[in-house]
């Protein structure tokens, strides 16, 4: 029997382990699963912890319940991936043969690759919001803030979920303004982009609202150091804070670095359409894994999952791997006072305004901000645990970015 292995059983690993379960014979095939971490995160609902809408609880569930039947799951950490002789070795001795390996071990924050941001201030007045932890930690601080100065922060990029940093800004204004303290409020929104977000009419919609909350964007900002309250950046710019809402520097596993399937920030060089890793025919990567210029978002890892099980079958039966993935991503940006966006994009078609996820019938618009938008983000929760992981097929929307319904004018 020949056996399928695949490294990390977050969203990415189990969506995969559910496709293949169900088209593999499994008297021909047998799947394993592992990852080092037996909780399952929910993690866009991280952003609603500080403000008191989840808390932890919400967004952790057992990680074996979503593992489909038939599936092997196995709790330990991976010491190396030996490519050349198709097994792993584990951080016990044990060592597991593969004949095809599925890379999807994420990526995490490195606040330490910041010169001073651990040291001075780190989970006191510095805090993440990308982690369980970190949001978590914000959560029982902010409620007391009374006032000063609050940077929402990007060390660098790429960074898991890119539009998260706005969404925290916007929603910190709307928690003071709840609160009644918004004028005693400075929110500065600090990013080494050259705008608010990396698509430019994206960009242009979100720093008008920046503007409009008076929320300060200060724009091309390489950091070199954290001192205590402050950003310095490369060109000895700086922004005082009192508090720190910051991404840190985000990097593959360092099982990567290990085993030599990684790139400097320890992502695994992947086809960008085909969605194999290019160290080794037999081995496949997806999600934050990879080092594929898509989004790094949960409908992205959707969306690869549905491409990468076509072309695993297509590899299995020695047949040509198609380049199907076109870098589709959606995401709704949360916005406060009760509304959102919505943008759909993919390598080559930046967001535009117009109905999803049907042509003219929505019900969710396009690059704009509307209360469905918002009931459609905080809905996901529901649909996360419920329907994405168990593999159902949610009608009308395709791994596929469509253009139908969007407004979009040719060059």
């Amino acid at each position: 029997m020949k056996k399928i292995l695949i490294i990390g059983a977050g969203t990415a690993g189990t969506m995969m382990a559910v496709h293949l379960s169900r088209k593999l014979n499994h008297k021909e095939w047998a799947i394993t699963i592992l990852d080092k971490d037996e909780n399952h995160y929910y993690q866009p609902g991280y952003l609603f912890i500080p403000f008191g809408i989840y808390t932890k609880k919400d967004v952790i569930r057992k990680g074996a319940k979503y593992i489909p039947a038939g599936v092997e799951y196995l709790l330990a950490e991976v010491e190396q991936i030996i490519a050349e002789q198709n097994k792993i070795k584990l951080k016990d001795g044990r060592e597991i043969a593969y004949d095809l390996l599925i890379i999807a071990t994420g990526n995490n924050i490195h606040p330490e690759e910041t010169q001073g941001m651990v040291e001075n201030g780190w989970r006191k007045d510095i805090f993440d919001i990308y982690t369980a932890d970190g949001a978590d930690a914000l959560s029982k601080i902010i409620p007391d803030f009374r006032g000063g100065k609050v940077a929402i922060h990007v060390a660098e990029m790429p960074i898991k979920c890119p539009v998260a940093p706005l969404e925290i800004a916007f929603l910190t204004d709307w928690y003071f303004t709840k609160k009644r303290i918004r004028k005693d409020v400075q929110i500065d929104f600090v990013t080494p982009l050259a705008g608010a977000f990396s698509k430019p009419a994206t960009a242009k919609v979100m720093g008008h609202l920046l503007q409009e909350r008076g929320i300060n964007m200060v724009v091309d900002f390489g950091t070199e150091r954290v001192e205590q309250g402050k950003l310095v950046s490369y060109d000895k710019r700086t922004v005082e804070y009192d508090l720190l809402i910051t991404t840190p520097t985000n990097m593959g596993d360092e099982l990567m670095a290990r085993s030599g399937l990684g790139d400097d920030l320890n992502y695994v060089p992947t086809d960008k359409h085909t969605l194999q890793a290019k160290a080794k025919d037999n081995i496949f990567a997806l999600g934050d894994a990879t080092n594929l210029p898509s989004s790094k978002a949960g409908s992205v890892v959707h969306f690869q999952s549905e491409i990468l099980m076509g072309n695993i079958l297509n590899y299995i039966q020695g047949k040509e791997l198609k380049e199907s993935f076109d870098g589709h991503s959606n995401c709704f940006i949360e916005s406060g006072y009760g509304k959102a966006f919505l943008i759909d994009f993919n390598y080559e078609l930046d967001p535009v305004e117009g109905t999803y996820p049907l042509p003219f019938f929505g019900p969710f618009s396009l690059l704009r901000e509307t209360r469905l938008n918002h009931i459609g983000k905080l809905s996901m929760k529901f649909v996360y645990w419920n329907i994405l992981l168990k593999g159902i097929p949610i009608p009308g929307i395709s791994a596929k970015m469509g253009r139908a319904g969007k407004i979009i004018f040719e060059a």
